[in-house]
């Protein structure tokens, strides 16, 4: 444990330095880096009326994101300050209620009052999966949905090299990836790194229903696009061949 929070406390401290670089990006209705948007999956259904909570809120935007869809109350929480002061800037006002804390950790929110609780590209930065969707899954009420998102396991491991694609790390190994800076900054992160299986059977263990799984093809406006070479790590081509993104929407089941 004294590990673990150790970690969270460094990355956490680590996206304070670096949350400035994120404001708008990898928020509703995208559900990450070239992937397919809200707009051609529906996994949210309207939201008009209900009560949502994000996990890892960022700057902000997908929670504006609800509000402008009708949503009835905005819950959100994420473990990083500057997160939070960039969330209250989008918000520009509207009633939200924020909380700075790590998602695996039990803070007091309600249990059994949303309707949905939500998170895109952040779920993946919990250091402990059973915990959080434990908790997720006692924020919900019976019927309550739970939609994430966060960068297909796979895609991680794979590179473009001379019009190839290179296996470069083992799938099979979790644990974690250490990086000494993030964004050009000084912020050195320890990203938990797990496989798919390991993200559903925690759902499962938690007592979830699964109800879909989407291994993201590419949004369909850059379907009829010509796709140049590439050998960035976020680009078309690689995004056509590999999803950059899956996405997963569970259920709380009812009595």
């Amino acid at each position: 444990m004294i590990y673990l929070n150790s970690i969270i406390e460094n990355n956490k401290n680590s996206w304070d330095i670096v949350a400035k670089h994120f404001a708008g990006g990898d928020a509703l209705p995208s559900y990450g880096p070239l992937a397919q948007t809200e707009e051609e999956l529906h996994l949210l259904g309207d939201v008009a009326g209900k009560m949502v909570l994000e996990v890892g809120f960022g700057s902000g935007h997908s929670l504006l994101y609800m509000k402008n869809n009708g949503a009835k109350e905005l819950w959100g929480v994420d473990f990083s300050k500057a997160q939070k002061e960039l969330a209250e800037k989008t918000l520009n006002g509207i009633e939200a209620n924020l909380f700075t804390a790590p998602m695996e950790q039990e803070i007091g929110l309600p249990k059994s009052y949303f309707d949905l609780v939500y998170s895109v590209y952040a779920i993946g930065w919990s250091n402990d999966l059973p915990a959080t969707f434990t908790l997720i899954h006692s924020y919900l009420k019976e019927g309550g949905e739970f939609v994430f998102s966060w960068e297909h396991p796979f895609y991680s491991q794979i590179k473009c090299r001379d019009h190839q694609f290179i296996l470069t790390d083992s799938y099979q190994r979790e644990g974690y990836i250490e990086t000494t800076s993030f964004k050009g900054e000084d912020a050195p992160m320890q990203i938990p790194k797990y496989k798919m299986a390991t993200y559903i059977n925690a759902l499962l263990q938690s007592n979830f229903e699964l109800v879909e799984i989407v291994e993201s093809d590419v949004p369909a406006h850059t379907k009829d696009e010509e796709i140049p070479y590439s050998e960035k790590y976020y680009s078309l081509y690689k995004a056509s061949h590999y999803p950059t993104t899956f996405i997963v929407k569970a259920r709380k089941s009812t009595l």
